[in-house]
This record gives structure tokens, C-alpha cells and sequence, in this order.
């Protein structure tokens, strides 16, 4: 064997391990000094093996796509979107209890399909109408989660999905003048782009899960097409199901929705199939589709939809973050009317205009985004960065894609602040509201957190709408907040970043609002979830003389933060809780207080972290998304039981 056979054996064995089995033997260091040993060679000789890892690199543009005609027709499949759905294809390919199916993820790429003749790679098409696709060898070349040659010698068409990985995509994204919207119209995008180049910057893979022909020889199900493609060294994605009956696709599908939550791949739903290839050939096909498989598609996350304006709001910080009033479309269980947009900064690289059809997504119960623009018509306009403040005419400033209000006394900067403070993860001003803040501030002035605790009674009885007893109560309920949880101060101080869990955390490790105004950034990147942007949020904030004034004079007026260790122990320790439902022995407040002190931690919405649901009666939404996601529930039953109440 030559030294450039040699080189070329182990760089494919090294490529295999590592794109393909993801279990590399060597390290990017050794691989690349062969790599490089290999290209000197070529050069020297002008001799490049067929197989040779130099042949991925990105070539020169092309000018157009050939078309090119699939032996077999490479079919797409028909979709269910509910059980009842699934049932009905079971009785129309006569099904029974006994007949053995497949399930797999479906992944949301772009079909390819690889032909090999004697053991050689020689051509990639896109799937196009199923019978004529077009010819992306030069933009395949670049991927490596494929061999060039393979032990099988006849006529082959393989299929798979080209995907762009999550991960990979933010990546891409950090660096890119123009940004890619999801993933699967990254890697679409990539293959279908005429210059190889670009393909190659964005670091596809493809997953494979499909013969399409074979000149010689026969395979019979579908974990023997898997098994076969594995042996030929192409990457496939290791969830394969094989379930008896459709009681077990159905559970195996479940399983595959929760699973999808956890990829690094962008999917839409799990393909069904019948194992046995001799059932397959006896079903058939329709025009458009083969009898014996089909496609659960999942609720969709992401859909288009008109922008038809911006407007600008004003947050705690003076940040001002552009809204987007949509055209009402249905996305995710939901009506969207409204979705979120960063900043200036994040509508230009979207290239998102009024009156242009935008692409947004809704995931996991939070509010919808709008990922960027795919359609202009003529009356599309540029949305216009303002100048000045739309709530107070204040000049904005500009700090690099963010504008801000650097008024500390408009309107909605102070509402805000204010409603921060007094909500419940804060001081816990009971009865206190947006409305409340706004009455007072325009009022009596209050803008700031210890004008608050100089409120008077008098003051509040002649606001419109506050009698003897409900002036009575808030004043009673601000003076009992004085005295209030360490972790619940910092988070009522509203520092940028700092949410509930990470205030809990800065309790815990500083212990008091003297420690934590020392802090060093070293000290609290060592927290864990704690990066440096969040680190130098809390630094900043107790660097200014401004805050440290306010401060001092909450401790003067008696507001006292106290510190009490955390039960890290208990019945609910290690649990994510949610809520949901009416209960009728406790409030809801006071559930939470007790599963939070036997070491459990709350949480707002049901998701793939959830571990637990508390549910009560007439539960809706929340409780169904736990059943889905197969999260344990429990009832007030149980709740008494777990916490020994009698």
C-alpha cells in the first residue's frame, strides 16, 4: 500500500469516527498534521485518490443545477395530525395487533439522495418532483457524514435528510452579515447554493434512513435497510422503534415528542412505517404516496403571517423593545396576534419591513417570535428607527443595536420598575398593580422605591377608586413588606438579568446586600448559570452611586432583607413543579410556599424540565401538555399524602 492509500485509509476512519459514530479516537491536532501530510503529497504527484478527504473541500461555483432522474421515484409520505388519523391508516392497510411497524423521527431538512455504482460515490440529487431532481454533487462533496466508497459493489440509491444543527446555526449566526432563519431553510439554502464554498460554511450532515435501490441483492424490513446503511458507513439517527400494533406506535410517538425537545436537530414529527418489505410491495402506492407509510406530523411551532406594524415599548431599563402587530394566525394551540422582535438592531438583520410576510415561532408557551422577513410586496415599507422616546419625546440614545429612553422619570420606566418591586417575587405588595403605580407616580411624584414607603393614608384615600378599607390595606401591606426575604430584595431591585432563580442564587452564595454589593466578577461567574454579561449586570449595579443611595435610604425607612438557609432537603427536593388547576384545601400561594420549603422549586409553565404537576381541579392546558410530555401528576390527594398532612 502506498503512503497516500494509507494516509487516505486512516483520514476516512478518523472522518467515520468522528462525523458518524461521534467517538473520535484522535485528536483534531493528529488529523489534521495527516491531513496536511496528505494535500503535500497530491500536490507533489498531482495524483488525488477517488476517496481522498481533500475531494469535500468546497470547489469552485457552478452556474447552474443539472437536472438528473432517479431510478426509482423517491415518494414523499402521507401525514396524520391525530390519533383518529392513525387508526384510519391502520384499517386501510388492514392492519392488526400482530403487524410489525417502524417508527423514527421525521427531521425538517431538504431530502438528498446519494447513487453509487461499483462502490464509488458518484452523484447527489435533491428529491424535486420524486421522479427528476437536481444535481448537488459539488454541494454534497462538502458533507462527511458519508463515505465515498462502500463494500456494497452493485447500483445504489440511498435517501436521507441534509440538516443544519441547532447549535451549528447559532454559531453560523453570531458571525453572519445576513442571518439564517431556522434551520431547515439554512441547510435548503446551503444545498441548493451554487457556490460549494458557501455550503461548506455551514457545516451540514445528513441523516440516512432509506434505500431507494439496489441493483443486487434484496433487503426485507426496515431495521435490515438501517442495518445495511450503518454497515456501509452512513450516519443514521440511533432512535429506531419496532412496535407490534398501533397501541405501541402510538407510545413510541409520545416518546419521540418528548425526545425532539432535546435534539440538536430540527424535527417535525415521527414516520410510521410497515417493517416487513413484502407487506410494502403488496400495498403499493397512490400517485403521490406509498400505502404503507406514513408521516404524525406534530403541532406546528413556526408559520408566516403578516407584519402589519411596530410598535415601541419602553422597559424598566429605558430599553426599547419593538413589538410586531401581526395578522392573527393560528400557531401552536394559539391566535397570535403579537410577536417580539430584540431590538433595531435584530429588524435590520431580519430584513423585516411593514407590510411583508414574516416567519415566526412559538415554542414551549413563550411568546412568539418573529425569526425574519421571506416576502415583500409593494407596499412593504422600511420601519423607521425613532428618534425619540414614544412614551416621553426624551432623545434615545444608541448603545450598539439597543436604543434607549434615558429618561428616569417616563411613564412606563417607572410603572415598571415600580411593578417589579412590589410583585410577589419582590417585596410582595399585596394589592399593588400597574394601575396603583401609574395613580402614584402621576399623583404624588412616587418614581422612585423608598417614595413608596412614604406614602400616606390620606394620600391614598383621595385617589379615585381607594376607600377607607383598600387604603387601609395596601398601606398595611407595604409596611409588612418592609421585612422581606433577602433573595426577594434582589430581585425587586430589578437588575438587568437577574431573574427569580439567579436572585435565589445570589442570596445563597452572599448571604446579605452588603457581601453582594462586593462582589467581584470572578466570584460570580463561579455561580453556576452565571456568565460574564450577567456577572458585570450585578457588578454595574452596585457600582452606581445612584443605587447605593436608594438602597441606604429603603434600610433607613426599615426595609430589612434577611437571609434564612434553604431547606435542601424534604420530600420535593430536586422536583420542578408546576401548579395548575383549582385547588380547594389550599391557595395556590400557599402549596407553593410548602413544596419550596421541602426543597422543591416552582415553575411557571409546563416543559421538557418539568418534573412534577400539582393539579386541581377543572386543570386545563398545562395538565394536558404534562400528560403529553408523560411528566408525573399528582392530585391534592397525594399532595396531603407526599407532606403527611392529616
Amino acid at each position: 500500500m502506498s503512503k497516500m492509500e494509507e494516509l487516505v485509509e486512516k483520514l476516512n476512519k478518523y472522518a467515520y469516527e468522528y462525523y458518524v459514530l461521534d467517538a473520535p479516537s484522535v485528536s483534531d491536532k493528529e488529523y489534521d498534521t495527516l491531513y496536511d501530510e496528505l494535500v503535500k503529497l497530491e500536490k507533489q504527484t498531482g495524483i488525488v485518490l477517488f476517496n481522498s478527504p481533500t475531494k469535500r473541500v468546497g470547489g469552485e461555483p457552478i452556474s447552474a443545477f443539472k437536472k438528473h432522474q432517479h431510478i426509482n421515484r423517491l415518494y414523499s409520505l402521507d401525514k396524520a395530525t391525530t390519533e383518529e388519523e392513525m387508526y384510519a391508516f391502520q384499517k386501510r392497510i388492514n392492519a392488526t395487533d400482530e403487524t410489525e411497524y417502524t417508527v423514527e423521527y421525521k427531521f425538517d431538512g431538504l431530502t438528498v439522495c446519494l447513487t453509487y455504482e461499483n462502490g464509488n460515490f458518484v452523484r447527489a440529487t435533491t428529491r424535486g418532483n420524486g421522479v427528476v431532481g437536481e444535481d448537488v454533487t459539488a454541494q454534497v462533496l462538502t458533507v462527511k457524514t458519508y463515505p465515498l466508497t462502500i463494500p456494497y459493489k452493485g447500483t445504489l440509491e440511498v435517501q436521507g435528510e441534509a440538516l443544519m444543527r441547532l447549535s451549528t446555526l447559532n454559531e453560523y449566526n453570531k458571525t453572519a452579515t445576513e442571518q439564517l432563519k431556522n434551520a431547515r431553510n439554512a441547510a435548503a439554502g446551503a444545498i441548493r447554493n451554487l457556490d460549494p464554498k458557501e455550503t461548506e460554511k455551514r457545516k451540514i450532515e445528513i441523516l440516512f434512513y432509506n434505500v431507494n435501490y439496489m441493483s443486487d441483492g434484496a433487503i426485507k424490513s426496515q431495521t435490515e435497510c438501517v442495518k445495511f446503511l450503518q454497515n456501509c458507513g452512513f450516519k443514521v439517527h440511533p432512535f429506531l422503534r419496532v412496535c407490534k400494533g398501533l397501541n405501541a406506535v402510538l407510545s413510541a410517538i409520545k416518546d419521540i415528542e418528548i425526545g425532539r425537545k432535546n435534539l440538536d436537530i430540527l424535527t417535525d414529527g415521527a414516520v410510521v412505517k410497515l417493517n416487513d418489505f413484502s407487506l410494502r410491495e403488496s400495498l403499493g402506492a397512490t400517485d403521490k404516496f406509498p400505502r404503507w407509510a406514513i408521516a404524525f406530523k406534530f403541532e406546528a411551532e413556526e408559520i408566516t403571517t403578516i407584519l402589519e406594524d411596530v410598535i415601541w415599548q419602553v422597559g424598566r431599563t429605558g430599553k426599547l423593545t419593538p413589538l410586531g402587530i401581526l395578522q392573527p394566525v393560528e400557531l401552536a394551540g394559539a391566535t397570535v396576534r403579537k410577536a417580539t422582535l430584540n431590538n433595531y438592531g435584530d429588524v435590520v438583520k431580519k430584513g423585516v419591513k411593514k407590510n411583508c410576510r414574516v416567519l415566526v415561532r412559538r415554542s414551549n408557551e413563550v411568546i412568539p417570535e418573529i425569526l425574519g422577513a421571506t416576502e415583500y410586496f409593494d407596499n412593504s415599507t422600511e420601519i423607521v428607527k425613532p428618534k425619540y422616546c414614544p412614551a416621553c419625546n426624551s432623545l434615545l440614545t444608541e448603545e450598539g443595536a439597543n436604543l434607549f429612553c434615558p429618561n428616569k422619570n417616563c411613564l412606563p420606566r417607572v410603572i415598571a420598575n415600580l411593578t417589579n418591586f412590589a410583585s410577589k417575587n419582590g417585596m410582595n405588595v399585596e394589592g399593588f398593580s400597574e394601575m396603583t403605580a401609574a395613580l402614584l407616580f402621576e399623583k404624588f411624584g412616587v418614581s422612585t422605591f423608598s417614595a413608596l414607603y412614604r406614602i400616606k393614608r390620606e394620600q391614598l384615600i383621595s385617589l379615585e377608586g381607594y376607600k377607607d378599607a383598600k387604603a387601609d390595606n395596601l398601606i398595611r401591606s407595604i409596611v409588612k413588606s418592609k421585612k422581606v426575604p433577602l433573595a426577594n430584595f434582589i430581585f425587586a431591585l430589578g437588575i438587568e438579568n437577574i431573574g427569580k432563580k439567579t436572585a435565589v442564587d445570589l442570596a445563597d452564595r452572599f448571604k446579605s446586600v452588603k457581601a453582594l454589593a462586593g462582589a467581584k466578577i470572578e466570584e460570580l461567574t463561579a455561580l453556576s448559570d452565571f456568565g460574564e454579561i450577567t456577572a458585570k449586570s450585578v457588578v454595574d449595579y452596585f457600582d452606581n452611586n445612584d443605587n447605593m443611595r436608594e438602597i441606604e435610604e429603603l434600610f433607613a425607612l426599615g426595609v430589612t432583607p434577611f437571609y434564612e438557609e434553604r431547606n435542601l432537603s424534604g420530600v420535593f427536593l430536586g422536583e420542578k413543579v408546576v401548579l395548575t388547576g383549582t385547588l380547594t384545601k389550599y391557595k395556590r400561594d400557599e402549596a407553593a410556599a410548602i413544596i419550596e420549603e421541602n426543597g422543591g422549586e416552582i415553575m411557571s409553565s409546563v416543559s421538557k424540565n418539568t418534573t412534577l404537576v400539582l393539579a386541581g381541579e377543572s386543570a386545563g392546558s398545562k395538565l394536558d401538555k404534562a400528560k403529553r410530555l408523560g411528566i408525573k401528576i399528582i392530585d391534592e390527594t397525594e399532595f396531603d399524602k407526599m407532606i403527611n398532612v392529616k
